[in-house]
């Protein structure tokens, strides 16, 4: 049986009246869900290029969309704490799930359409609406793909599973098709790619740019990974830019890369000189400066790709996957088992999640290609024994990982592994840790913490104390460090003096150590200053150096960060 007999047997399944039946097949938005490229014979094109990187646009508010919250989540409940006849209904797997459907639009799916049939590339084709480039930085990057034509075939390979959803987007708004190629120099329709400089994902958006657009980013998921709501935030991004620079497609792209602020006062200095502010005239970096040529190249290359010696794969004009609402946690490895995907297939469509977990109050649905999906379905109905391992906890105060690991069940290198704490690391109150379910922890995760959890660290060191101590005539900063077992630096950098400094009178300073010992050694510190000479050093000696021995240099400076210190009378030099 062809794939498309197996899609439209599946439609005609998904209306057939069963106990739980497939309802709708429904068309997810877009993305590229690719498995990065492992080949080492071919680099990526050069100028890695950033979405935003230099100004952000105004945030917009959003109500609907495939970020949506899903209503009417349930806890899950353990087995001991229901009656039988309770049992069967909250662990019936099937519930895990609802009806595929269409993440933006909920309309039914037609899957008998004849169109499905035809090649998607003609339908890019035949809505190209951009302006052409002829340069010879077009011609360059056109050398450069024509050479590589494995590379080509790679990357066209893995945006094949996605470019029927962004064109179907682009033709929704009324956009031009060829920008579903962007993708292709952004990340090579990778959405795990990430830069030097964080963008992420296909579209390669900064964080903050990420945030304007409603792209959530947490310690659970990373929005700007997702293939669906990545790119209804890249098309609502590059709509606005369209609109600033009054329909010029080629500074809208300028600005996607380089920000809207940059590209308006290279604007402006034009403006100002007597010059054109076309894209081509303006002075932008040498990354802008190649990019929108780079996308004309490609453009160029779906347009023939016989005149570069190049053939690209046949597209069919349907969708590759569907998009399946998640209603319960569910662990990554076990959705992808009952999807009889590979790990990393499944992670290949479903980028965002940072933690082994999908929580269902976080993510509204799973992508899954057609020909798994139904299987996925019933697996789910056939499934015995927890869907989820994996859940999250507060912590209600600022305690070390041993404790946590104690308080959670858990052996401590599991914990600080699964959830990236370093050692000698505290982990702060309300921070929000990935443990393992027990008897005691089975409800799902709930939507404030899916949404908002995040992980604050501080070093495990004793918190110190202000003390203050007294600078002699003659003294120089190197021997008051020497004296009280301290560094030069940080003497200098906790009362604002140079760490060459002598004192050409007596002076009031402060140090910095462990609470516990301030008190008992203010005495002893206090004399250690009085005294002088040898004499001195030998009278606080032993005990100042007792006392700052816990304060180890490399903790003083990280302790203090952020610390106000009373103004002193400094000395010259």
């Amino acid at each position: 049986m062809t794939r498309y007999a197996r899609i439209k047997a599946l439609s005609a399944r998904a209306v057939r009246p069963t106990h739980f039946a497939l309802s709708a097949l429904m068309l997810a938005l877009t993305g590229c869900a690719s498995i990065p490229d492992s080949s080492n014979d071919v680099q990526p094109p050069p100028m890695v290029t950033t979405v935003g990187s230099k100004e952000q646009p105004q945030a917009i508010a959003r109500s609907e969309g495939p970020l949506s919250p899903v209503p009417g989540i349930e806890p899950m409940v353990a087995r001991s704490t229901l009656p039988a006849t309770a049992r069967a209904i909250v662990e019936d797997p099937r519930e895990a799930v609802g009806p595929m459907e269409d993440p933006l639009s909920g309309q039914t799916m037609v899957l008998g359409d004849a169109n499905a049939r035809e090649d998607l590339w003609g339908r890019v084709r035949t809505g190209f609406g951009m302006p052409t480039l002829d340069s010879d930085l077009v011609r360059e990057h056109e050398r450069w793909y024509a050479s590589r034509p494995d590379y080509v075939k790679r990357m066209t390979e893995r945006g094949s599973r996605y470019l029927f959803h962004v064109v179907e987007e682009l033709q929704r708004r009324k956009m031009p098709t060829e920008l579903a190629l962007l993708p292709f120099i952004e990340s090579a329709f990778n959405p795990q790619a990430m830069s030097s400089a964080r963008a992420s994902g296909m579209w390669q958006f900064m964080p903050l740019t990420g945030k304007d657009y409603a792209l959530k980013q947490n310690m659970f998921r990373d929005d700007r990974r997702d293939v669906l709501a990545s790119t209804r935030a890249a098309l609502d991004y590059l709509g606005r830019l369209n609109k600033m620079f009054n329909g010029d497609w080629q500074l809208s792209l300028a600005a996607y890369n380089w920000g809207e602020g940059n590209v308006k006062r290279a604007i402006a200095r034009n403006e100002r000189a007597g010059l054109p502010t076309d894209y081509e005239s303006l002075n932008m970096p040498a990354e802008t400066r190649h990019y929108v040529p780079k996308f004309q190249a490609v453009k160029n290359i779906v347009s023939a790709p016989q005149d570069f010696g190049l053939s690209l794969p046949p597209l069919e004009n349907h969708p590759y996957f569907v998009s399946v609402p998640i209603r319960r946690d569910m662990d990554v490895a076990v959705a992808a088992r009952l999807a009889g995907l590979g790990l990393e297939e499944f992670k290949a469509l479903n980028p965002q999640m940072n933690k082994p977990v999908i929580l269902a109050a976080g993510t509204p649905q799973v992508l899954l290609p057609y020909d798994n999906a139904d299987g996925f379905v019933r697996r789910l109905a056939d499934h015995r024994g927890p869907l989820a391992s994996w859940t999250a906890w507060t912590a209600p105060s600022t305690m070390r990982t041993a404790d946590v690991a104690r308080l959670t069940g858990m052996a401590e290198e599991t914990l600080r592994d699964i959830n990236r704490i370093p050692p000698k690391m505290l982990v702060k109150a309300g921070s929000t840790l990935l443990v393992l379910r027990s008897e005691h922890r089975v409800q799902d995760v709930p939507e404030h913490i899916a949404d908002n959890a995040h992980m604050a660290l501080a070093p495990d060191v004793p918190p110190l104390r202000k003390v203050a101590i007294k600078a002699r005539k003659g003294d120089t900063v190197l021997a008051l460090a020497k004296r009280y077992r301290v560094t030069a630096a940080q003497i200098a950098q906790w009362n604002r003096i140079d760490d060459g400094t002598r004192f050409k009178k007596a002076q009031s300073l402060v140090i910095w150590q462990p609470v516990k010992e301030a008190g008992a050694s203010r005495r002893e510190m206090a004399s250690a200053g009085k005294s002088s000479g040898k004499s001195g050093t030998k009278l606080a000696g032993n005990a100042a150096r007792r006392q700052m021995a816990a304060a180890a240099p490399r903790n003083r400076t990280a302790a203090v960060k952020g610390t106000k210190i009373s103004p002193t009378r400094l000395a010259r030099k």
